[in-house]
C-alpha cells in the first residue's frame, strides 16, 4: 500500500509541472486580430444566432487553427481595413479584397484563393452554355457594375440586347419567368444565389483576371505562415472542400481556389 502511495505520488509530481506549463501555453496562445466587413455575403457575415460565419470567416479561422491561433473578428467598412492593417490595429484583413499592383505597394497579401469573375447564368431549365448561344437574346445586368461593362463592350460581338437592373432579386425573377435570358455579374454572388435560392444555374465563367486574396502590413512574416497553410488546404483540397460548401459547386482545376501559386510582389 505504502509503495503505490509513493508511486502515485512521483507521478502527479511528474505531471502537474506538464499540465501547469499546457496551461501557460493555452493562455499565451495568440489572438489575432481580424478586420472584417460584416454584411458581405457570403464572404463574411452573421447568422440567425448572431454568430460571424461566411467563407473567409471558415478560412481564417481553420488557418489560426492550424498555426496555433485565435481569431477575433473586428467589424471594420471596407474603406478602414487598409489603414487598420497598415497602423497594426488588425493583424489582417478579409472581405473579398481584390490583389492589385498599386495595392502591394503599401500592404502585403498571401498567395490568392479565388478568382473573382464575372459569370453567365441562366434559369435552370435553360439550354444556353455561353455567350455564343446569345444571338438575338437578352442579358440582364445591373446598372453601373463591371458586369454592365463586360456585357455591353460585347453585346455587337455576340448580337445580343443588354437590359439594365437595379439589383439582384428583381433580375433574377425575370430570369426565371424567361423575360431575359441571361444575367451576368460576379460570379460568387451568383453562385451563392444558385444555391441558396435555387431555380438557376452558372453556365460560363467570364474570366477578368481579378483575384481575392488575404491581406497584411507590408512584408508581414505573417502573410508568409498563411501563404503556407494555404499551399496546404489547396494540396489536401480543404479549400475546395469550402468552397462546395458556400457555393454548391467545386471550384474549376485551373482556378485559384486549387492551383498552387506564389506570394504576388
Amino acid at each position: 500500500m505504502k509503495t503505490k502511495t509513493v508511486k502515485t505520488l512521483r507521478l502527479l509530481a511528474l505531471t502537474l509541472p506538464l499540465l501547469s506549463l499546457l496551461s501557460v501555453a493555452q493562455a499565451q496562445q495568440k489572438t489575432l486580430n481580424v478586420g472584417a466587413n460584416i454584411g458581405n455575403v457570403p464572404w463574411e457575415f452573421q447568422d440567425a444566432s448572431g454568430a460571424y460565419v461566411g467563407f473567409e470567416i471558415e478560412l481564417v479561422n481553420d488557418i489560426a487553427k492550424r498555426i496555433g491561433a485565435k481569431v477575433n473578428i473586428v467589424n471594420t467598412p471596407f474603406n478602414g481595413l487598409f489603414a487598420a492593417v497598415q497602423s497594426g490595429r488588425i493583424d489582417l484583413a478579409i472581405s473579398s479584397i481584390t490583389i492589385t499592383k498599386k495595392r502591394l505597394e503599401t500592404v502585403s497579401f498571401a498567395q490568392p484563393y479565388y478568382d473573382s469573375d464575372q459569370s453567365l447564368t441562366v434559369a435552370s431549365a435553360s439550354t444556353l452554355k455561353s455567350l455564343a448561344d446569345f444571338k438575338g437574346k437578352t442579358i440582364g445586368v445591373d446598372t453601373g457594375s463591371t458586369g454592365a461593362m463586360y456585357a455591353t463592350e460585347r453585346a455587337a460581338q455576340y448580337g445580343y440586347t443588354v437590359r439594365e437592373y437595379t439589383g439582384l432579386n428583381p433580375a433574377m425573377l425575370d430570369l426565371k419567368s424567361g423575360r431575359i435570358d441571361g444575367y451576368v455579374s460576379d460570379i460568387p454572388a451568383l453562385l451563392y444565389y444558385a444555391k441558396v435560392t435555387g431555380g438557376v444555374k452558372v453556365v460560363q465563367r467570364l474570366s477578368t483576371g481579378e483575384q481575392y486574396g488575404i491581406m497584411f502590413a507590408k512584408d508581414s512574416k505573417l502573410a508568409v505562415q498563411f501563404n503556407n497553410q494555404i499551399n496546404l488546404m489547396k494540396k489536401s483540397g480543404a479549400l475546395a472542400e469550402l468552397h462546395q460548401k458556400w457555393f454548391g459547386v467545386l471550384p474549376e482545376k485551373t482556378t485559384s481556389t486549387v492551383k498552387l501559386m506564389s506570394m504576388p510582389k
